[in-house]
């Protein structure tokens, strides 16, 4: 099947994602009104201690990093979806169309995008209004959002793939919560990694939310861009070249 076809089927099924979406806006409960509790949650009750009594200080330091945090457990929905439409036999039909077998999979990544920039809206018009403000200016925030939404979708396939795997949609989000919060709280999200012991600062240099957390920082607030940057596109066609492929074939051999 040409890559032509393959993307017209996957954008179909994006639309199917997206409808379904809109009729179930409680789906969106965690990209959106998560985060901002988070945020305030962070902000004043850690971040008088944290910040050294500098709430505002440490609000411009958190809000990228949450950010990132909230853009990779954002994607642990999708592979819970994917699970029980598997599950109530959608995919069934799938199998029936004259399809390419990937469509499925690519258009419920495709339709995520919709999910990762209400994370970023809401993240940065909320923390707008608790006195964030980009100090960069507004092409390197657009980049952020760009390259956040990026990330997001490329770490979404580890949570397909996982979606795949697991015999029930509740296992998908167990599994997921195990290899997300140790990814996002081991890392320099909430605090400078020189603060850390020296085994956990070890853990955190080769964390891919790191890199992720200091290109965002960089590019909202200050900071180096060019580096980080590098190694977060490495992290990303990392992801795409690994779990892609193990997620297609789980799916070949699930549905």
């Amino acid at each position: 099947m040409s890559t032509l076809a393959i993307a017209r089927h996957s954008t179909s099924l994006a639309q199917r994602s997206l409808i379904k979406t809109i009729r179930t806006p409680e789906a969106l409960i965690d990209v959106t009104i998560q985060p901002v509790i988070f945020l305030l949650l962070f902000t004043y009750l850690f971040g008088g201690a944290i910040g050294d009594g500098d709430r505002h200080a440490y609000l411009q330091f958190l809000l990228p990093g949450m950010l990132a945090q909230s853009l990779a457990m954002g994607g642990v929905a999708l592979g819970q979806n994917l699970n029980a439409d598997i599950e109530k036999g959608v995919f069934d039909r799938f199998r029936s169309l004259p399809i390419s077998r990937a469509a499925p999979l690519i258009g419920a990544v495709l339709a995520d995008v919709v999910r990762y920039l209400s994370v970023c809206v809401v993240m940065l018009g909320f923390g707008t209004i608790m006195g964030f403000r980009v100090e960069t200016g507004f092409l390197p925030a657009v980049a952020a959002v760009a390259l956040s939404i990026g990330f997001g979708l490329c770490f979404c396939w580890i949570s397909v793939w996982v979606g795949m795997l697991a015999r029930t949609s509740g296992a998908v989000q167990g599994i997921m919560f195990l290899l997300v919060l140790p990814l996002t709280f081991g890392s320099n999200v909430f605090v400078s990694t020189d603060t850390l012991p020296g085994w956990l600062q070890a853990f955190v240099s080769v964390n891919p939310i790191t890199p992720l957390v200091k290109t965002i920082r960089g590019l909202l607030v200050s900071g180096p861009v060019a580096g980080p940057l590098v190694t977060t596109l490495c992290w990303m066609a990392g992801l795409l070249v690994v779990f892609v492929p193990l997620a297609l074939r789980a799916y070949a051999r699930r549905a």
